[in-house]
């Protein structure tokens, strides 16, 4: 397990999973991975939550195409990873896709995704973020 974590990876997660504002989670996660040297977990996670934030918009097409990328993206990583279930997060971005992708789905009304977390100095950093 990691023993440290860049304070925007935490900032991320608080905004993903407590505040559900996938928007700015969009910026934070862009500005690591710029200073991650663009690493396709960081941009798979972005991918996921600027997907989110399409489908809260009524914008099918964008959360698909978002989601597809991000899948191909985070298969490269293993199911526990940097203190998250991504195993979890890449099953649950699955079958919004594929609900969204089907007739009746594309009219579902939008639900979350919530990034289980594993390790409990993340969780602590993600609890004590005053963002």
């Amino acid at each position: 397990m990691r023993t440290s974590y860049d304070r925007l990876f935490v900032q991320f997660l608080k905004l993903f999973n407590e505040q559900r504002d996938y928007y700015a989670c969009h910026d934070v996660m862009e500005e690591l991975w710029l200073e991650e040297g663009r690493k396709p977990f960081y941009q798979g996670l972005l991918q996921v939550a600027v997907g989110l934030h399409h489908w809260h918009h009524h914008n099918v097409a964008g959360a698909i195409k978002l989601w597809e990328a991000a899948l191909h993206k985070l298969a490269l990583y293993p199911d526990l990873c940097m203190g998250i279930e991504l195993g979890v997060v890449r099953a649950e971005t699955a079958l919004l896709l594929a609900l969204v992708s089907s007739e009746e789905g594309a009219q579902a009304e939008p639900r979350d995704i919530t990034i289980p977390i594993t390790d409990v100095e993340l969780m602590k950093l993600v609890s004590l973020d005053e963002q």
